[in-house]
């Protein structure tokens, strides 16, 4: 069984932004809206227990949320 992989949400060259899975070239889906993207990718990372990385325009990671065995889970 192939490992999971964290899933991001990156600009896209036709001015979208791309859902693509971490250390792959291709995008699994590119959407018009960023808001789009993230709830795409937030779906996928919720059904695969994987982290999603959100970066910005600039490609820095903007945030990041957990959907699977979180290192630094919240206190309480």
């Amino acid at each position: 069984m192939a490992k999971k992989s964290n899933q991001h949400v990156v600009p896209n060259s036709t001015g979208g932004w791309a859902v693509r899975r971490e250390n792959s070239d291709r995008a699994t889906a590119i959407l018009p809206t960023k808001q789009a993207a993230v709830d795409r990718a937030r779906e996928i990372a919720s059904n695969q227990g994987v982290e999603l990385v959100i970066h910005g325009r600039d490609g820095k990671i903007q945030s990041k949320d957990s959907h699977g065995n979180d290192p630094f889970p919240p206190p309480g």
